[in-house]
């Protein structure tokens, strides 16, 4: 899930959802000890990203670049102001809405193995669970949710509540069932209605995260197991990614980590935002830059989906609006974009959490990826769109940076 302004549209505001359902920096550390003097000038170039994403104001920043033979990470920034002490290099933090890119890829393996069909449509999967004030489930197909085109309503936008600091953190420990964040969606008629017959430029898009809600309930009905656990046996387990956890109702993240930060609208003070018990197939993970790279790379490198499914995965749609970039389009779980200055384009979803933006790429054969994590999610428009800018900046000159060598 995400945040605010084009980050809010983006994943549709983890940090807004949260609050409406419920200063200086360490000196520069020295590069990471696993970095090897060949990937110096990467670590050159990467350390002078995170930089500029840290002097947009983020009171912290990590970033790791990866390929099946090297590791370059770079940080800046403070792990929190009251100390001053650095950002640490294995930092857990939340992905947000890059949990989605991880409950597709198992939606997509049921695919594989003839348990599922992308056509068939939520009635038959999950009877009478839409239906009300006009949203009808017989009107959409999996491949709908996992493309954002079903029109369902967000069920984060749809709930009322202030987004301040009071609000958070009386719902920082409250947890909500899948069950009662598709009724919120419910609540309102669809934003449109699925036509499979229409033309693809007619089909429209929209983000909503109740979409996944929607999907992990799915996983449910057909492994009769909870999503979390398919999550865990098939990609979690199978790629070593031993620090890649899904918390359940807990509210807090795992040590080492760094302080999430928050500046809530109409005010210049960031608030600590790192508690916060969210769980769901739509945003729930908690993952680290390394194992989130070995995880991207994976994808891409055709180890987790058959190539028909990892086809479809790449079958995307327009999404203007949702990033602050251009060309945007939305595949199966995870999203394309052009990179400046290249001949392609990088493979991304992104998440923001409240106080964390998770910004990532990876190429279209697996062979490079680069992640990213801020540890501090403003609300004010100039500073979002300088950090986002800045963030997008680093993922592209990273990807660009790996061609050719």
């Amino acid at each position: 899930m995400t945040g605010t302004g084009a980050a809010v549209s983006r994943r549709t505001t983890m940090a807004v959802a949260a609050g409406a359902l419920l200063a200086g920096a360490a000196p520069k550390a020295a590069a990471a000890p696993h970095c090897t003097a060949a990937a110096a000038r990467g670590r050159d170039a990467l350390q002078a990203g995170v930089d500029a994403v840290r002097a947009t104001g983020a009171t912290g920043v990590i970033a790791e670049v990866q390929t099946a033979h090297d590791r370059t990470t770079a940080r800046a920034g403070a792990a929190d102001l009251g100390s001053g002490r650095p950002v640490p290099w294995d930092a857990y933090y939340r992905i947000g809405s890059d949990t989605k890119t991880f409950t597709a890829v198992v939606v997509l393996q049921l695919v594989g193995e003839g348990k599922l069909a992308l056509t068939d449509t939520v009635e038959r999967r999950l009877p009478g669970a839409i239906r009300g004030n006009g949203n009808d489930g017989a009107r959409i197909t999996v491949a709908n949710l996992l493309r954002q085109t079903s029109g369902l309503n967000d069920y984060l936008a749809v709930a009322e509540g202030e987004f301040t600091p009071e609000a958070y953190r009386k719902g920082r420990f409250r947890t909500h069932t899948p069950q009662e964040q598709l009724t919120a969606a419910l609540t309102r008629p669809p934003r449109w209605l699925p036509r499979p017959d229409a033309p693809a430029a007619e089909r429209r898009w929209g983000y909503a995260n109740t979409n996944y809600v929607v999907a992990g309930l799915i996983i449910e009905a057909v492994t009769g197991r909870p999503w979390a656990q398919e999550i865990h046996e098939r990609v979690i387990e199978p790629l070593g990614l031993r620090h890649t956890l899904i918390p359940g109702g807990s509210a807090y993240v795992p040590q080492p980590t760094a302080t999430a930060y928050t500046q809530f609208p109409g005010s210049e003070r960031l608030t600590d935002t790192t508690l916060a018990a969210v769980s769901g197939a739509d945003g729930g993970l908690i993952s680290t830059t390394r194992d989130h790279g070995v995880f991207l790379r994976a994808l891409m490198g055709g180890r987790l989906l058959r190539p028909a499914q990892l086809a479809a995965m790449k079958r995307t749609v327009p999404a203007d609006g949702w990033i602050r970039a251009k060309g945007v389009r939305y595949g199966l779980g995870i999203a394309w974009r052009p990179v400046a200055g290249s001949d392609g384009g990088v493979w991304f979803h992104g998440g923001t959490h409240l106080g964390v933006v998770s910004e990532s790429g990876v190429t279209e054969d697996g062979t490079r990826a680069v992640t990213s994590a801020t540890f501090t999610l403003p609300t004010e428009e100039a500073r979002q769109d300088a950090q986002a800018a800045a963030t997008l900046r680093l993922v592209d000159d990273a990807l660009r940076g790996g061609r050719g060598r």
